[in-house]
């Protein structure tokens, strides 16, 4: 039998801020507190997967993490977040798998600690603000409202990961057509 903790550490956190959010339109719960505790829990999500990125993420990656990231890749995404990351910390909040590296990969980069909590802090604000928005205002059709925003965040993940597949098809043609001439 599970408990009510496992339950807890096993729901994701937009599910968590958007049924916190329906507790609240329910008037159990305060929404600004509820908003509160979602978005410092998610400045300081980020900024722990920023401080662990900055000080093992070269020596986790270099175990057994590394053979599934080229070094090569590694280092040109590390210097991206290090010039202009901070739209890509802001931007990976809503999306499922930037959401989880963006922060350890930008510690990793030597972003500016300072830049990265101005976009930490601002993405945790929208995205925390929006999710117990949604909860609130969908009371009891949550179910639907959860249905759409996993349905968002997967098409948004897809929509990056096409965008990047695109744009290395280009470059890759763009380096053929150099070498030709």
């Amino acid at each position: 039998m599970t408990t009510f903790v496992e339950h807890l550490l096993s729901v994701p956190g937009w599910l968590a801020l958007l049924l916190g959010g329906v507790v609240a339109g329910q008037g159990h719960l305060p929404v600004v507190a509820v908003a509160a505790a979602g978005i410092g829990g998610a400045i300081s999500g980020d900024a722990i997967g920023y401080v662990v990125g900055r000080r093992w993420g070269r020596r986790i990656l270099d175990s057994v993490l590394g053979r599934f990231v080229r070094p090569v890749r590694l280092d040109r995404a590390e210097h991206a977040l290090s010039t202009r990351g901070g739209w890509t910390v802001l931007l990976g909040r809503f999306t499922v798998a930037l959401r989880v590296l963006v922060p350890g990969l930008a510690g990793m980069g030597r972003m500016p600690y300072r830049r990265f909590a101005l976009f930490n802090v601002l993405g945790a604000v929208l995205w925390g603000g929006a999710m117990v928005a949604a909860g609130y205002l969908a009371g009891a059709s949550w179910q639907h409202v959860a249905h759409l925003v996993s349905t968002a965040g997967l098409v948004a993940t897809a929509a990056v990961v096409v965008l990047l597949l695109a744009w290395h098809a280009l470059r890759g043609r763009r380096r053929r057509t150099t070498v030709d001439a």
